[in-house]
């Protein structure tokens, strides 16, 4: 068996629950996990982040083989489901912690992440509002918020999955 090329990027985009849920169906991604970044406080819990005020955004640690899923794929399929161009706002939900984000920790994922940007800015008419830095902090949310959507299947998402073509997002060449 081929040892993996395991990578980790942060990707915010708005409620993190569908945000984990269909980046965790994607092939090549091994792991998720929900939490909280770029904040100015230390290990906020939920009740704190949701008030707004702690600069966090509700984020997911993907942690993917890169061999399989190049990062610029990945981040192609996550700009499917945000709308880039929503400043502090995706589906209802509204504030700073739902603000979007592309957070990298290896300085070398920085360049990709400005060229995936500069392609997405280019079949979009008004300017992108998605937050493009290196990863501050991040903090785990709680246990009950992880996986949250397989939990509790009839959970807000806002996600949109009837227009999700899971069948070509298996293919990945064709992304």
């Amino acid at each position: 068996m081929k040892d993996m090329n395991l990578r980790t990027i942060y990707l915010a985009g708005g409620c993190y629950w569908g945000v984990e849920k269909y980046v965790g169906n994607i092939a090549g991604v091994e792991r998720t996990e929900v939490g909280f970044a770029n904040g100015h406080l230390d290990a906020p819990a939920y009740t704190q982040v949701k008030q707004g005020d702690t600069g966090h955004a509700e984020t997911v640690r993907v942690a993917y083989d890169a061999d399989v899923l190049p990062l610029e794929k990945l981040l192609r399929l996550f700009f499917r489901i945000i709308d880039p161009t929503s400043f502090e706002k995706q589906g209802e939900d509204v504030g700073n912690q739902y603000r979007t984000g592309v957070y990298w920790v290896d300085a070398a994922d920085e360049a990709v992440v400005r060229a995936e940007m500069e392609k997405l800015q280019a079949a979009y008419a008004a300017p992108l509002a998605v937050e493009v830095c290196p990863l501050n902090c991040f903090y785990p949310a709680e246990e009950y918020h992880q996986k949250y959507l397989d939990k509790n299947p009839g959970g807000y998402c806002h996600v949109p999955w009837e227009e999700i073509d899971w069948v070509k997002m298996a293919d990945l060449n064709e992304i």
